[in-house]
């Protein structure tokens, strides 16, 4: 039968297709739901942030933190807004993130599937790969298939309703090649902490360390969501891909929440010792009007072990002292992060040392390639994981 298969109808299974079938080759997508792309319509919060104009290589993750900068470099941004601005997607800018101009996701999707259909590309639904053999022969629910160059483009395992259930782990990992562990990434993180409940729905801006031990992993800055579970919220979600790998190694991860990241400790007892002097009559929980959310004050008090109703003059230098100390470092013990169905992103997948960057072709199988989320490289929240499919896709599909 022979021609180019494609195992998976995700982002940079079809932009590997397109780029496959421009240099008229026969391009055969298997995609094992319904329909491809599905994914695709979820990013975003449904309008599809397909890349961002900032890039730096601390936007990319993974045990090889090298590699993803070459696969960038040979279809970066420029390129990449050129091409969708090609096939029909007008960018609209918001602080360096760049979306369709439709607002829709559904945009994205479409123009891909246009661009295939235009250029012969063949997707098969419903069809569900068992095995690949190094023959490149490939075993589905339906049929079997003789491939001249197969990619593997499966996607990992976060939000498996969308399509990744992982099955791409197991197949590169029969064929030899070594699998770091998948971890849920940008993801909410739970903790054992009673105050969650009365912490619940809670929004405020914080700076957000998480440790291990006494080493720095990881530090983000912006708005967080206490939920009844634990923490949300975008810088939670940058950092959780290191508290994921912490836990799974036996290793502890703790978050450090800073209220008032631009005050030192000093400074936020000044402000409370002015707040109190200015009205005697005050309370400590009424001192904190205006400063910071209500329910979080009332926690951040009881937490410290000191009566709400305290006033100045009966409020110890050493309840003033702890007070600051838990504004300025909340340290949250994460117990894990929340599932894969909740995850935007899977960190972990294969080695990139099996996998050759100049044309994203196993060292260990010739004629099999990778792409996206299935490779060990996960970006951060922005766009930055699509622009892996595109960039990944693109070396891919131009070598496949």
């Amino acid at each position: 039968m022979g021609g180019i298969y494609i195992i998976g109808g995700g982002a940079s299974g079809l932009f590997a297709a397109i780029w496959a079938a421009k240099r008229n080759k026969q391009v055969t997508v298997l995609e094992h739901k319904d329909r491809p792309g599905k994914k695709i319509l979820a990013t975003g919060n449904g309008k599809c942030n397909y890349t961002n104009l900032v890039q730096t290589k601390e936007c990319y993750r993974s045990n090889n933190p090298s590699f993803a900068g070459e696969i960038l470099k040979a279809f970066d941004t420029d390129k990449t807004v050129e091409f969708f601005k090609e096939i029909g997607i007008y960018p609209h800018e918001k602080n360096g993130y760049l979306y369709p101009n439709s607002g829709q996701a559904s945009s994205v999707l479409e123009v891909l599937l246009m661009e295939a259909e235009r250029l012969n590309v063949k997707i098969e639904c419903d069809t569900h790969v068992q095995q690949v053999d190094k023959k490149l022969r490939i075993l589905t629910d339906r049929k079997e298939y003789q491939a001249d160059r197969i990619l593997l483009a499966s996607g990992g395992m976060a939000n498996p309703a969308l399509g990744s259930d992982g099955s791409g782990f197991a197949i590169a990992k029969a064929l030899g090649h070594k699998i770091i562990t998948p971890l849920p990434a940008l993801v909410q993180l739970k903790s054992r902490e009673k105050y969650f409940k009365t912490l619940s729905g809670v929004r405020t801006e914080a700076e957000v360390s998480l440790y291990s031990g006494k080493k720095l992993l990881v530090k983000e800055k912006g708005e967080i969501l206490f939920a009844d579970y634990g923490v949300s919220g975008i810088p939670v979600m940058q950092v959780s891909r290191y508290a994921a790998k912490a836990l799974s190694e036996g290793r502890e991860a703790v978050l450090i929440l800073d209220f008032f990241p631009s005050l030192s400790k000093e400074e936020i007892k000044e402000i409370l010792r002015s707040r109190l002097k200015r009205n005697q009559k005050e309370s400590i929980e009424q001192a904190f009007i205006g400063l910071l959310n209500k329910k979080l004050a009332y926690t951040a008090l009881k937490e410290s072990g000191i009566l709400v109703s305290l006033t100045l003059s009966q409020l110890k230098e050493e309840q003033l002292n702890q007070l600051a100390l838990r504004l300025k470092e909340w340290k949250i013990p994460v117990s894990e992060p929340n599932s894969f169905e909740q995850a935007q992103v899977t960190a972990g997948g294969v080695d990139t040392l099996f996998i050759n960057p100049a044309t994203m072709e196993s060292k260990l199988v010739k004629g099999l390639f990778f792409a996206g989320e299935v490779v060990d490289v996960d970006g951060t929240c922005g766009g930055y994981n699509l622009q892996w499919a595109w960039s990944s896709g693109f070396v891919a599909g131009s070598h496949l």
